[in-house]
């Protein structure tokens, strides 16, 4: 089939996820053919480096024959069997007992889920089950963050804080509330960043103390927010938010479906920031995205407390633990840890993504540029100086996404900040290949807009 056919049979049967479907329909989808360790390639014959490892997850690359060879071995052993009715497989068990290993020491369980989404719908059934356990089930209250992603389920997306998803999945799961983001550069500029953070984190004390300390079960939010805009809150923010949540009989539940296996150079990112959470969605990078599996970890005082005096808990999935993804998953962990990748990330892919990042920061269109382990993200502005944004209709974020395209990039727009989180086998090279194809995409954006926004500095 040639690449039209594909569109044609695309835009009569295929309805993607958050698209405008009638604007992909007369734009015609690009068709991703194959992949190659950092690269995608499409039907036309372009070779595309992946700026953002699939969806977040491929952190392990594309082509690991290794996977491929877990999931045939599994599917040939035992393709398919549930953990209902006191039963479970190896790998299911295998995967649970090495996450717990992983995990900071305080989480030794895990519950399976299918992902994010379903590990955050997971959670919210798990916190508001523990008070009521604990004889407090007027805790209903989860505190969340405004412009934070926890999924799209009806749950995921009440959760989460992204005003669009509001606005179309409505009426949101009750008993859910929203605090700032801690987005120094978006939001706090006329602070110092210090200064900006502590004011976000003490935001969420004064939510809970509008509430009432005994009808709020947990805070949910990323380390780092990925799908908002790889916002890296200031240094004060997570210090100042311990400060509070140890005021106060509270939850905390770390999101680390993105910032999990080895994304900001740990394990999990509340390793980074020294949190000790509760409960913690995981997915995406737990198999490097090549078959679905989230989970949830499960700190041992509601695990502990769900296990002895819960009972029955009338929640899961057909696909909870699923031999093929679970074998998958166990395998990718294995790589990860062989491979030295979290400690790589960590000491050498990290620091040299965040020197050659910085220097986009010189390119007129560039607010800010920011990065933490194999995370970053850029600031396209309309003036350098007062950081004003360029007007809305411009769509500035989405014209230089195109055009990264067409230089040979994926790099991902959130508004009119550039977001990108490579896989995390990317070699020095491509990082500077990333990073050149990244000015270059800059560049043509510049161009563009001079037509129809002349800047001065450009």
């Amino acid at each position: 089939m040639q690449t039209q056919d594909y569109q044609a049979l695309d835009r009569q049967h295929h309805l993607h996820p958050f698209t405008d479907f009638k604007s992909l329909g007369e734009e015609g989808s690009r068709i991703i053919t194959h992949a190659d360790g950092v690269y995608i390639h499409d039907s036309q014959g372009n070779r595309i480096l992946d700026g953002m490892a699939g969806l977040w997850c491929v952190n392990l690359g594309y082509g690991r024959q290794e996977l491929v060879e877990a999931a045939t071995e599994q599917m040939q052993q035992l393709p398919y069997y549930n953990n209902f009715f006191k039963t479970t497989h190896p790998p299911a068990v295998k995967l649970a007992a090495k996450l717990s290993e992983l995990a900071p020491e305080h989480i030794n369980r895990v519950f399976f889920t299918g992902s994010g989404s379903e590990s955050n719908d997971t959670v919210l059934r798990m916190v508001r089950r523990y008070w009521a356990i604990k004889g407090k089930p007027e805790k209903q209250w989860i505190i969340s963050r405004e412009n934070g992603y926890h999924g799209s389920t009806v749950a995921g997306m009440s959760l989460g804080g992204m005003a669009p998803m509001h606005d179309q999945g409505g009426p949101c799961v009750p008993g859910i509330s929203h605090i700032g983001q801690p987005y120094w550069f978006g939001e706090g500029r006329e602070m110092s960043q210090e200064a900006f953070g502590k004011q976000c984190a003490q935001a969420l004390e004064e939510q809970i103390l509008a509430l009432g300390e005994d009808r709020v079960a947990a805070f949910i939010a990323e380390p780092v927010q990925g799908a908002g805009g790889a916002i890296i809150p200031p240094d004060s923010y997570w210090p100042t938010v311990k400060e509070v949540l140890a005021k106060y009989d509270i939850l905390l539940i770390a999101d680390e479906v993105i910032c999990g296996f080895g994304r900001l150079g740990e394990w999990f990112g509340s390793t980074h920031y020294g949190l000790t959470p509760d409960l913690m969605p995981i997915a995406k990078g737990l198999s490097s995205g090549y078959l679905p599996i989230g989970a949830v970890l499960v700190g041992d005082r509601v695990a502990d407390t769900l296990i002895e005096e819960g009972g029955e808990f009338f929640h899961g999935f057909t696909y909870s633990g699923h031999p093929v993804c679970a074998a998958v998953a166990l395998k990718n962990l294995e790589l990860m840890e062989s491979e030295q990748v979290v400690d790589n990330v960590r000491n050498d892919l990290g620091p040299y993504l965040a020197k050659r990042w910085q220097a986009l920061a010189e390119h007129p269109l560039v607010g800010e540029a920011r990065s933490l382990g194999l995370i970053g993200a850029l600031e396209l502005v309309a003036d350098k100086t007062t950081g004003e944004r360029f007007d809305k209709s411009l769509s500035v974020g989405n014209l230089c996404r195109d055009l990264c395209f067409e230089s040979g990039l994926v790099m991902r727009s959130v508004g009119d900040t550039m977001v990108i989180s490579p896989p995390l086998i990317i070699t020095h090279s491509e990082i500077d290949e990333l990073v050149s194809k990244a000015r270059l995409a800059l560049d043509k954006t510049a161009e563009k807009l001079a037509i129809t926004h002349p800047m001065e500095s450009a």
